[in-house]
């Protein structure tokens, strides 16, 4: 199967140009990137990316899933109310057991939780309101950047995040905020770069009330997750060029790819050690 998606004859567009080269060629003659057809893989990759990854549906589905399955896991815990934002919430073993990240998780040093983590919620209004931030903000990161460059600034922002709060306060904790404001960083770097200043004012006035709701007493926000995702967002972002700049190079399509597999192994992990200590137990 490998054998049938690889390309070692014909043409191909560079990937950094977009000229048309051939598929042999060592370096672009035009531009003077170094394999440009990525062993062969780099037109079916491009294909499978380009055309098949939604990065904001991938998303979407994976944080409903994941909240349906933590209730599925716990339904005891779906009849304890927890205040307004823990309408529906799932319990703590059903969220460990999917890959929370902090408390229990950290203390054994399960780093897969930083990515897991991302995609888990604590109740209805929580994932309503990500999600949304998620739909409202992603289209543009897609447009600018590329799926698969979206997906990596999604990925890496929840990922620093969480860092940053599991070294501060090591607290359990769980939601896509970090990566939401991850987003944001990135649409302000896209600001900066086209010369909108009044889109990015408005960016920064949007992470600036986001920031100021995490820190009213007993809102339950993770302010040191939004802090270390803005960073993240901010730092990866300045990295990338935009999507009208260059097309997504395969080695940002692989990049993009080994963070999904990842993540799903990040599950397995979580789900198979947490349920074995249980059953030992």
């Amino acid at each position: 199967m490998l054998h049938a998606m690889r390309q070692t004859a014909g043409s191909l567009i560079c990937p950094n140009c977009r000229k048309l080269i051939g598929a042999s060629e060592e370096r672009c003659p035009f531009c003077g990137a170094w394999n440009p057809s990525f062993y062969g893989y780099g037109p079916a990759l491009q294909r499978l990316v380009g055309q098949r990854m939604d990065f904001i549906q991938l998303i979407t589905i994976g944080c409903v899933a994941l909240y349906v399955a933590s209730l599925v896991l716990q339904p005891e815990a779906i009849f304890q109310f927890h205040g307004l934002f823990g309408i529906l919430s799932p319990g703590t073993r059903a969220l460990y057991q999917l890959g929370m990240t902090g408390g229990f998780a950290w203390e054994r040093h399960w780093w897969w939780t930083l990515l897991t983590a991302i995609y888990l919620h604590g109740g209805i209004l929580h994932i309503f309101f990500n999600l949304m931030w998620v739909r409202n903000l992603a289209p543009a990161v897609d447009h600018h950047y590329g799926p698969a460059r979206g997906f990596i600034i999604f990925s890496i922002s929840g990922a620093t995040g969480f860092l940053l709060s599991n070294l501060v306060s090591g607290s359990p904790t769980i939601g896509a905020s970090g990566s939401i404001f991850g987003l944001l960083a990135a649409l302000i770097v896209v600001a900066r770069r086209t010369g909108h200043s009044q889109m990015s004012a408005q960016l920064w006035q949007w992470a600036i009330i986001l920031f100021v709701f995490g820190v009213i007493p007993g809102s339950g926000v993770n302010n040191w997750a939004h802090a270390g995702g803005f960073a993240g967002g901010f730092l990866a972002t300045l990295a990338m060029p935009l999507g009208d700049q260059r097309r997504e190079s395969p080695a940002i399509q692989v990049l993009a790819i080994a963070l999904i597999a990842l993540t799903l192994t990040g599950f397995v992990l979580s789900f198979v050690k947490v349920t074995s200590i249980l059953l030992m137990h």
